[in-house]
């Protein structure tokens, strides 16, 4: 029996090196079998879709944002803390392609969904202490800040990723409160 489920490991992290190794539009299950050298079946009953193999992939990167949100949250200084935590919404997106895919998939396990509602309640407290301390417009809300990260992911990969730092500089400061 223990045979059985070393095997079962090692087949599952032969599939998730192959999936590393194909760009996010080239991910096909069926394909991956084959890259992996393992059989179709094994693929589905390790992930039996893609948001299942997304989420595998992902783990670790959305456990480290949500970290950045709690830090944000349980800051003393809310205007940097929720920049640092944009920033680093950014950065994981653009570090890890697909992250963007399980952070709003509609059809996420319920380990992610329950990662994905801590992250927007981090983030949601992080959001209104800035808010309250007046260094943010008082306007936004999480949702409409993450569609404007997921923005910034997809404006960077459009280009050659020169401009990050500029991008993610208009955003930051497109969210800061006016000065009066």
């Amino acid at each position: 029996m223990n045979q059985l489920r070393s095997d079962a490991a090692r087949s599952r992290e032969r599939i998730l090196d192959a999936a590393r190794r194909v760009p996010l539009v080239d991910l096909r299950l069926n394909d991956l079998a084959r890259d992996a050298g393992v059989g179709v079946g094994t693929v589905y009953r390790h992930f039996p879709t893609v948001t299942a193999l997304l989420e595998a992939l992902h783990r670790e990167p959305l456990e480290q944002l949500v970290e950045s949100a709690r830090r944000a949250a349980q800051s003393d200084d809310p205007a940097s803390a929720f920049t640092d935590l944009i920033r680093a919404g950014t950065s994981a997106q653009l570090a890890h392609e697909g992250l963007q895919a399980v952070l709003t998939a509609p059809d996420a396990s319920e380990e992610v969904s329950a990662l994905r509602e801590e992250l927007h309640r981090c983030a949601a407290q992080a959001l209104d202490a800035a808010i309250a301390h007046g260094q943010v417009r008082d306007e936004l809300t999480v949702s409409s800040v993450l569609r404007l990260v997921c923005g910034i992911e997809h404006a960077v990969r459009l280009g050659d990723g020169e401009d990050r730092e500029l991008l993610q500089d208009v955003l930051i400061s497109g969210l800061l409160a006016p000065r009066p």
